[in-house]
């Protein structure tokens, strides 16, 4: 019996030693090699500010101003509430005194500089497929807008999901950090939609239903699903009959400016702010963006819950 139990106590030693070092945030998700990166596009890095909606959720709420970016808005999730951080210049409160390897980091790999796992409320899930030095003219146009004080207060998650280390094993089953790669067979108008949809306009966040671990179903990717903050449902963007399969090319890069549908309606809810950022992208981006959603295939969704009687 005693020897059972000690061989028992070694493989549980055994079993947390290699959990921690799978779940090492360099082992799980090593960042890409920055090496030496041309001087930033500013324009570039602004566009990419908007593609990714970089000021829905990082603009203090309760003021105009999109560009003071001091964080405070609550995610509300199954798995409790994320408080969205201040990323402003503000060099104690934001992000001013970091580097643009940590700053790329922390978006294509998910780990911040202090070198914990940051939970994929962040969408470095999509992130991860901007190349380097997208990311960094991204960071030098943050740290041309307003220095904002104030940091938010921590996020509030029940056991187990306090614990980042965890976040670690969520990586190893459902992260790939790859970053984007053109298909050569496409055309570079596709391969640029492709990019923008999956990459910084990280549009499968939303529009596509979650497990029980909060990873999207890749099965139902872009066909719609319960709303990840619970507020309805999101609308499917595949071909399906109940997503854009009778839409044009057209009719989708004028949703994306304008918010407005074939049927004459315009779009509300958290949909508002993405085609505020969107409308900011140029006619070609938006066109490319509408092209590659028409080369989705027609996915099902999950099945819509009825709406209560009454």
């Amino acid at each position: 019996m005693r020897r059972l139990l000690i061989t028992l106590l070694v493989f549980i030693a055994f079993g947390v030693a290699g959990f921690f070092v799978l779940t090492d945030p360099r082992v799980v998700s090593p960042g890409p090699e920055v090496g030496t990166l041309p001087a930033p596009d500013l324009e570039n890095g602004k566009l990419l500010f908007a593609a990714g909606g970089c000021a829905s959720c990082h603009a203090t709420p309760g003021q105009d101003d999109k560009s003071r970016l001091g964080g405070g808005l609550v995610l509300e999730s199954p798995f409790g509430k994320f408080h969205v951080p201040n990323i402003s210049p503000h060099t104690r409160d934001g992000i001013g005194n970091w580097g643009t390897a940590d700053f790329i980091q922390a978006m294509t790999a998910g780990v911040s500089p202090s070198g914990q796992h940051y939970y994929p409320a962040f969408p470095y899930t999509s992130y991860r497929q901007m190349p380097a030095k997208a990311v960094a003219d991204l960071l030098a146009y943050i740290r041309t807008l307003p220095s904002v004080e104030g940091k938010a207060p921590a996020h509030e998650l029940g056991f187990p999901f306090n614990i980042r280390r965890l976040v670690g094993g969520w990586k190893l089953l459902f992260f790939d950090g790859a970053p984007f790669k053109a298909d050569p067979s496409k055309s570079e108008e596709w391969n640029r939609g492709a990019y923008l949809v999956n990459g910084p306009g990280h549009c499968a966040e939303c529009h596509s239903s979650r497990n029980r671990l909060g990873a999207i179903v890749q099965a139902t990717r872009f066909a719609g699903g319960p709303d990840p903050e619970g507020k309805g449902w999101v609308q499917n963007i595949t071909q399906a009959e109940d997503g854009l399969g009778k839409w044009s090319k057209a009719e989708i890069a004028e949703l994306l400016e304008t918010g407005f549908t074939p049927s004459f309606d315009n779009v509300g809810g958290s949909m508002a702010a993405v085609v505020r950022n969107m409308a900011q992208l140029s006619d070609a981006d938006r066109l490319a963006m509408a092209e590659y959603l028409k080369s989705l295939p027609a996915v099902q969704g999950p099945a819509r819950p009825p709406k209560p009687a009454g």
